[in-house]
């Protein structure tokens, strides 16, 4: 030791001898069996894979996807992967285009963190193809998809991803390139590579969700997935990625400031049991303001016309996300993805339609007169007790004060679909009729339900069947005014 050395400068033999990260959850998503899927836990899979199916269906007509078929079209790369809404096209491509749907009407799910959250059913398109690429069968793609929501998770609940400035899509590159290695066959080692490959260049900013929020929101995930089965093609040809990702020499810990202690040699996969899902079409945030706002409008008979301003207090997060906080101004939002980050607008949409579905996130609904001018009257402030209780709980108070001097309010303490009140089963089956209904017609839709109730006993390409006769734009009339 030179005079300029101390004790506490020398690495700790332990840590020396320990695995790298990226070695752990390689050799935890290697290990997964398909016994470590309780009852309970499939069925919540299930669910979840549902409410993903019907969230991609609701997307098809949006313009960012034919843009995408074009670029395929220009990029041809036959393959044997379904789009959704049919058409065949490389595995990665067809993460890409699968993430993407699922993600476009955010209603997908969620898991909260006191420092972020996920969505791990940005998972689902990216699983979905590397399992289709292999003919994988349907319990093979249950299983991944149950690792891939695991370590997004377990990633998420120890770093708080977005308060420290960055976006969730890093823990994505590292549960989604796992999952596809696992169902590429890869060794534990190959896997790791595949995590440190996709995640070493996949460094996402939360500066994604500020003002004037882009189109990238909702495909950064889409383009994370496309990268991850592409790294994992790779490792699966010996290319290596950075061991150190997370303890080396300016690796991910470096990067958060912080040690990321996931315990990996827990072999469960239950993090499922601690999503959340959706009712309207907007972020997770906003599910319990929107629950208030309709329950107050249909209760007291209110029509928007009635009604001179809104207030909602809400926790801080939700307030500098979606209220005009941190993330920027929510006064004039024109665009799809500024409209489902903005509980101003979203307030003004549940009184004018009685609904926030797709339909409310169309660029001719947020700029039409009525909803910019409603808008105008809607505040949000930030609540101290609501914010000590989250992410446990989400929490909001909307007071609405009518023309006629009449003023109505409610707390809502949580909300339907979180974990005080999660959707069931049945309920899901509601909200996927409503969002595949102008897509497929009953015979379809049903056959989809079976298909994925009966997943972890048949083959997937059964279900890929399915997915390939959906319509890519809309054929069929629609009866279902929401899940109410």
């Amino acid at each position: 030791m030179t005079p300029f050395e101390s004790t506490a400068q020398m690495p700790d033999p332990q840590l020396l001898e320990a695995p790298p990260a990226v070695a752990r959850i390689a050799a935890f998503a290697a290990a997964a069996r398909p016994q470590r899927l309780a009852p309970d836990v499939r069925q919540l899979l299930k669910r979840n894979i549902l409410d993903n199916l019907g969230c991609a269906i609701a997307a098809l007509p949006g313009p960012p996807f034919q843009a995408l078929r074009e670029q395929f079209e220009e990029y041809r790369a036959p393959g044997r992967c379904t789009l959704i809404g049919g058409g065949k096209t490389s595995p990665d491509q067809a993460a890409l285009f699968n993430s993407s749907l699922v993600r476009y009407v955010d209603l997908l799910d969620s898991y909260m963190s006191p420092g972020g959250l996920c969505h791990p059913g940005d998972n689902f398109g990216t699983v979905l193809a590397a399992a289709e690429h292999v003919a994988a069968s349907g319990e093979d793609f249950m299983l991944a998809l149950a690792v891939a929501y695991e370590i997004q998770c377990r990633f998420t609940a120890v770093v708080p991803v977005m308060a420290k400035g960055f976006n969730h899509a890093i823990q994505l590159a590292i549960s989604a390139s796992a999952s596809a290695g696992r169902l590429f066959g890869l060794s534990a080692g190959q896997i790791a590579n595949a995590i440190a490959i996709a995640t070493v260049d996949n460094i996402s900013l939360a500066c994604v969700h500020a003002e004037p929020v882009s189109q990238w929101k909702g495909f950064s995930p889409g383009m994370t997935g496309m990268r991850a089965v592409y790294a994992a093609s790779l490792a699966k040809r010996s290319f290596t990625g950075p061991s150190g990702l997370f303890e080396g020499p300016s690796g991910l810990e470096r990067m958060f400031g912080q040690a990321i202690p996931a315990d990996w040699d827990d072999p469960s996969l239950e993090f499922v049991k601690q999503t959340v899902l959706k009712k309207y079409c907007s972020l997770i945030h906003g599910q319990p303001v929107l629950e208030a706002v309709l329950d107050l409008k249909r209760r007291n008979n209110l029509s928007a016309a009635d009604v001179e301003h809104v207030r909602c207090d809400i926790f801080q997060t939700g307030f500098d996300i979606a209220g005009g906080g941190g993330f920027g101004s929510k006064d004039h939002p024109q665009t799809k993805e500024q409209a489902d980050y903005n509980l101003k607008y979203l307030i003004a949409a549940a009184l004018l339609d009685d609904q926030v579905g797709p339909a409310q996130l169309e660029p001719a609904r947020v700029r039409a007169p009525d909803a910019q001018a409603l808008l105008a009257r809607v505040e949000i402030r930030p609540d101290g007790n609501f914010t000590a209780r989250y992410p446990q709980e989400l929490n909001a108070r909307v007071t609405i004060r009518t023309k006629a001097a009449r003023v109505f309010v409610k707390e809502q303490l949580g909300y339907e679909g979180g974990l005080a009140n999660p959707l069931s089963w049945d309920r899901t089956v509601e909200k996927f009729h409503w969002l595949s209904e102008a897509f497929a017609d009953a015979e379809l839709r049903h056959a989809l339900v079976r298909a994925v109730q009966q997943l972890d006993a048949r083959p997937l390409s059964e279900l890929m069947d399915l997915l390939a006769e959906v319509r890519p734009t809309a054929a069929f009339p629609t009866a279902h005014p929401g899940i109410q």
